[in-house]
């Protein structure tokens, strides 16, 4: 991932155990040139590298379980 590629802030470890929609609001004032999108443990999803979305997983509480990174 190069500068040039990934633009403003790219993790979010202080998320990890938040609520998901707060996650999602406070990844996209960090950086707008992102779309966080929630995603319940054990979906499936694409394989895809995309340097404007940040996958923010969540238990079924709703709870952030991982560090939300671009990608």
């Amino acid at each position: 991932m190069s500068d040039d590629e990934c633009k403003g802030k790219s993790s979010w470890p202080e998320l990890v155990g938040v609520e998901g929609k707060v996650a999602e609001a406070t990844i996209q004032r960090e950086n707008a040139s992102v779309k966080a999108i929630i995603v319940l443990e054990g979906s499936s999803v694409t394989d895809d590298l995309r340097f404007d979305r940040v996958r923010v997983w969540v238990d079924k509480e709703g709870i952030v379980t991982q560090v939300p990174t671009i990608g």
